[in-house]
């Protein structure tokens, strides 16, 4: 592992990335559905089937960029840019085609195109970026502090795209479709500026550790790489911390999917105010989220992740119910509103910050299981079930709205179409929460049993024929979800799906 002194202007550039990870989906998951419904005529089904395509093309683009970047090394433009950074910097003349989605008066093929197009640039982008914490360092502070750099740039990023449409308004005297594409414009140039940030000052593992470390198919035929990308996918998902921390990750960001693909039409319709009123909520709310990240960070060095996930989970619950009641109360004063706005926000941004920065550990599990670091497998994993849960979640909500009553391009809905706008933001929000809340009960990865694991990786590499004692084993195989005798590749993870066991989501048999 490199030793390279990480200073804060790598944590500087390394977060700022997040203006396009969290900044890009910011913008997607506030403001798609009501540009697509209320300014582009399409139908909430249009919108729906776009998303649902969309996800078809990331199903293959999402693990292939994972694949080939944990493989690029062996190529010419691996050696010379880094097998994750080349696609970073390949990624910088093509970002700004997250503005031509915010075009309005266009065909439903040009809005399907464009929406599928920027997907695939942003996995491009962010799946090779999300090796780079695990690659650059392997000190448990140290991962936490990129997750914490990242997550504060992603809160900043989140404040944007709640105030700038409104300030665009206010900039303009209307509101309109050019509202959304000068935020597009904006957002392009800044997705470039940090993407080059990124590439500048970031490093990988040296390449001789990567070959040590690597399987070499070199000699496979192409089907069988092929079928080697989705086996390594699978076997991601055969760590148990990984299952764990993907349960977690789910129920804090679908809950606010679901929450933020429905607020502003809470806020239009349920509450009769205006589009800019809701932009300067989920501008508050952000700046909200910004500051929970800050006391999140030194929280979960302290509690550990786990618990400071449970409370996360109690204060964005607290202000989902409080919105509950104000719209049962409506009309209420204006100011009161803020209440859960900040609440939500704190309870928000613990969400926010706490999966990343377990996520950076994740491939530390797999190796001891597999003597093998597939960051790349597990970055493709994750931005493929992100970018799928947020359109399942958006899409959901659009076939609610639907079935509600909710009508396009109307400036006032019918009882029904209100109730389900207010159901889908409430239960909907505290019903993915509540999952989130269960899974963490069983999550035990932190500071402690991570120095354990790291201390065992490295007695597997210098002593595999010692015994470890009784404590590191169990706690090795609680993260991970194998028995100790087949760790470091000898329960064949990446090929063998583990049958059930007893305190454990699955554990392996090791029989071939």
């Amino acid at each position: 592992m490199s030793t390279r002194t990480v200073r804060f202007g790598h944590y500087l550039a390394y977060g700022s990335n997040d203006f396009l990870g969290a900044g890009a989906m910011a913008v997607i998951s506030g403001w798609i559905l009501f540009f697509y419904t209320t300014f582009c005529g399409l139908t909430v089904t249009q919108a729906a089937a776009i998303f649902a395509i969309a996800r078809l093309f990331d199903a293959v683009a999402s693990p292939l960029i994972g694949y080939l970047s944990d493989h690029f090394h062996r190529t010419a433009a691996g050696r010379r840019f880094g097998r994750r950074r080349f696609f970073i910097l390949l990624a910088v003349p093509l970002l700004p085609s997250f503005s031509l989605m915010w075009i309005d008066g266009m065909s439903f093929w040009y809005y399907l195109v464009t929406y599928v197009f920027f997907e695939v640039v942003y996995a491009m982008e962010l799946i090779p970026y999300e090796t780079l914490a695990a690659e650059m360092s392997p000190d448990y502070k140290v991962k936490a502090k990129f997750a914490g750099a990242r997550i504060l740039f992603g809160q900043v990023s989140a404040i944007l795209a709640g105030v700038l449409p409104g300030r665009i308004i206010e900039a303009f005297g209307k509101s309109s479709a050019e509202t959304f594409f000068y935020l597009g414009v904006i957002f392009s140039v800044i997705f470039m500026l940090v993407a080059l940030a990124v590439f500048t000052f970031s490093w990988e593992r040296p390449r001789e550790e990567i070959e040590s470390i690597a399987v070499d198919r070199s000699d496979q035929a192409a089907w069988r790489r092929l079928t080697q990308l989705y086996s390594d996918l699978i076997a991601t998902l055969r760590i148990r911390a990984f299952r764990l921390h993907l349960g977690m990750y789910l129920g804090g960001y679908i809950s606010q999917d679901i929450f933020n693909a429905v607020f502003t039409y809470f806020i239009v319709f349920a509450l009769g105010s205006t589009v800019v009123t809701a932009s300067n909520l989920l501008g508050t709310m952000a700046f909200a989220q910004l500051v929970a990240v800050a006391v999140f960070i030194p929280l979960c060095l302290r509690l550990h992740p786990a618990p400071s996930y449970r409370i996360a989970v109690s204060l964005y619950g607290a202000a989902v119910l409080l919105f509950l009641g104000l719209y049962q109360s409506h009309p209420v004063p204006a100011w009161w509103i803020y209440v859960p706005v900040l609440i939500a926000g704190l309870g928000r941004g613990g969400l926010n910050y706490i999966p990343w920065s377990t996520y950076n550990y994740m491939a530390d599990v797999d190796e001891i299981v597999t003597g093998r670091r597939r960051e790349g497998a597990f970055a493709g994993v994750m931005t493929f079930i992100r970018k799928t849960s947020q359109a399942a979640a958006v899409m959901g909500v659009g076939v609610l709205l639907k079935a509600g009553g909710f009508l396009s391009d109307q400036s006032t809905q019918s009882p029904e179409a209100v109730r389900t706008i207010v159901l889908v933001m409430t239960f909907g929000t505290l019903t993915l929460l509540a999952f989130g809340w269960l899974v963490s009960l069983r999550f035990r990865l932190d500071r402690d049993t991570h120095a354990v694991l790291m201390r065992e990786i490295q007695r597997f590499k210098e002593r595999p024929d010692t015994v470890p004692d009784p404590e590191s084993r169990r706690i090795v195989e609680d993260l991970s979800g194998w028995r100790y005798e087949e760790l470091w590749g000898k329960g064949r993870a990446s090929t063998k799906l583990p049958p059930a066991a007893t305190g454990a989501v699955a554990a392996p048999t090791g029989q071939e």
